[in-house]
């Protein structure tokens, strides 16, 4: 599923000894950008949080980052029936919690039935498994044995089911008196948080720290008889700033960091002397873009539209769109912000994402003439070289972007932008805000201009349902409609569900494809560049296996330090 993108991690292992032949032991150490913004993984929507949260909680499936084929996890098998409509799992008995209590179906028919789909938690799961509307029954058969009745066929069903699985006796007094949504905020004590996880929360210093520590019941093992996970602690470090995070790995303080474009001719000589490999796994399967403010509605509180109807009428007007689209010099961007290890993106899916992406999109080459030709062409005038509205106002609105991580390369891309769009004629104000602000923007008060942002994404386009679909969560450009605002949103939704019932993987990669093209004609959000995905890994971990899919620690549980040398 999608998520909005800001974190940019670093990863360094402090060497503590073990006994020979023992795999056990050692900290690794995560320095992650900013604080999460909640530790409950049912309403988080950024990175910030679920890549915490990812430690803590567990599905009934995982998805192998390698081969993406579907595996058991918390499930060790599963059938389904002749018509594809129902699907019984039969849940591991060696499962506990972090407080002792066996993981049972309760906890599964609870996440779905009370959680997902609770109309009064907001989350984006809902719209993943809900279905021309209609909803999953979920049932308990027997305390390790649930069902899934689907109301039509499903055909990303198996990869939705690595959705993190919450425990009831935790959690259901909390959505009984209507708490749920401020539950497991970032001022809960760690250990109030129960998971299933390798790893449990058991410090967090906002600004400072998050401290994880190895869960001594996993139910995890190697086929040798090894109890996973090998590493004893787990820490976040809050490192706001990247450059801090680089040096440190230069030094040898730091075992693994991510390495943008620009750092790579400053770290590519130093492999072999430093003693460590780069490993470029190609396109990342996020996305960054330009989304402008569409929402028509009013704020209860006020009874004022949220977005100014002005600014609103030229956002809404596909050829102002279509005109910034080539208006950003994406060439340039590759040049300057990713030394040429960089990507240039139309639509909504990385070419990484092998069967469904759809490279025969509509391609806006940096044009600035035709660009202007479009905004004459959608009423705009021009008047010495500014650029106004057919009512002679002039073209004046604010980008925002998050402030600090990445290298601050998505400041830099909005700087970038911001000088382009002014080649147009447009003023543009730019601003930058602390993360968590610019989320609450977007999902709350809707008050924004225009955002410079990113998503994660991956191989099935079903889970970007909670941005494509019009009632979506991550609609962001006009969110939770009630009826579709256009006919192509109108259509996506169409797609969308027609989609997610296709058993036919050929016929949905037509319908997919067809997602794609409208989403680069229609452009609600406006796609830049996608950088490489490379890490620079000290050759002293074993069981590393770095994948594009999930990053250099996807297996967490089974990574050990086989070199306490730096």
């Amino acid at each position: 599923m999608s998520s909005l993108t800001l974190l940019f991690v670093f990863f360094f292992i402090l060497p503590v000894a073990h006994a020979q032949n023992d795999r056990h032991g050692g900290e690794l150490v995560l320095a992650a950008s900013s604080d999460p913004k909640t530790f409950n993984e049912i309403v988080a929507s950024e990175t910030t949080s679920s890549l915490v949260t990812g430690y803590l909680f567990e599905g009934l499936t995982k998805e192998d980052p390698l081969t993406l084929k579907v595996l058991p996890h918390l499930a060790q098998n599963w059938s389904v029936s002749p018509d594809g409509l129902q699907w019984t799992f039969y849940l591991r008995k060696d499962v506990l919690w972090f407080d002792g209590l066996p993981l049972t179906a309760d906890d599964v028919v609870f996440t779905f039935h009370d959680l997902i789909y609770n109309p009064q938690i907001p989350n984006s799961a809902r719209d993943i498994f809900t279905i021309a509307g209609q909803e999953f029954k979920v049932e308990k058969i027997d305390d390790y044995t649930v069902k899934f009745t689907l109301p039509k066929k499903f055909a990303p069903f198996l990869r939705g089911m690595p959705q993190p699985i919450l425990p009831k006796h935790c959690l259901e007094l909390s959505v009984k008196k209507g708490r749920f949504n401020f539950t497991w905020g970032i001022d809960t004590p760690p250990h109030d948080i129960v998971g299933t996880g390798p790893f449990y929360l058991d410090q967090y210093r906002p600004g400072e720290r998050l401290i994880f520590k190895r869960n001594p019941h996993y139910w995890k093992t190697t086929n040798q008889g090894d109890r996973l996970p090998y590493l004893d602690k787990i820490i976040f470090l809050i490192i706001a700033n990247p450059d801090t995070a680089l040096l440190k790995f230069i030094d040898g303080e730091l075992d693994a960091v991510g390495v943008t474009g620009q750092d790579y001719p400053l770290i590519k000589p130093l492999e072999k002397k430093r003693n460590f490999t780069i490993y470029n796994m190609g396109p990342n399967f996020g996305s960054s873009f330009l989304v402008f403010n569409q929402n028509p509605g009013l704020n209860p509180q006020t009874h004022k539209p949220y977005m100014d109807p002005l600014k609103r009428s030229w956002f809404e007007n596909v050829h102002f769109r279509r005109a910034v689209a080539h208006a950003i010099d994406k060439s340039k961007m590759i040049q300057i912000l990713f030394n040429e290890l960089g990507y240039a993106q139309d639509g909504p899916m990385s070419p990484s994402s092998g069967l469904f992406y759809n490279p025969q999109v509509r391609h806006y080459d940096y044009d600035l003439n035709k660009a202007r030709k479009i905004l004459e062409q959608g009423g705009f005038v021009y008047r010495q070289g500014v650029l106004y509205d057919s009512q002679e106002h002039r073209v004046e609105f604010n980008i925002d972007t998050n402030a600090g991580g990445e290298h601050d390369e998505r400041i830099q891309m909005a700087y970038m932008i911001r000088s382009d769009l002014e080649k147009l004629g447009m003023k543009v104000n730019f601003l930058t805000v602390e993360f968590n602000t610019l989320v609450s923007k977007l999902m709350a008060s809707y008050d924004w201009d225009a955002v410079v942002l990113g998503l994660t994404g991956g191989v099935e386009p079903h889970f970007g349902k909670n941005v494509w679909a019009s009632s979506g969560q991550l609609h962001m450009w006009n969110p939770k409609q009630p009826q579709p605002a256009t006919a192509w949103e109108k259509r996506l939704d169409e797609i969308y569900d027609q989609g997610v019932e296709e058993l036919d993987e050929n016929k949905r990669k037509t319908l997919y494809d067809e997602f794609q093209v409208i989403a680069a004609q229609q452009l609600p959000m406006i796609y830049t560049v996608l950088a490489a995905d490379i890490y620079a890994i000290r050759n002293r971990f074993g069981n590393l296996k770095p994948s594009a899919y999930a990053g250099a620690f996807h297996n967490i549980e089974e990574i050990y330090v086989k070199d306490q040398r730096r």
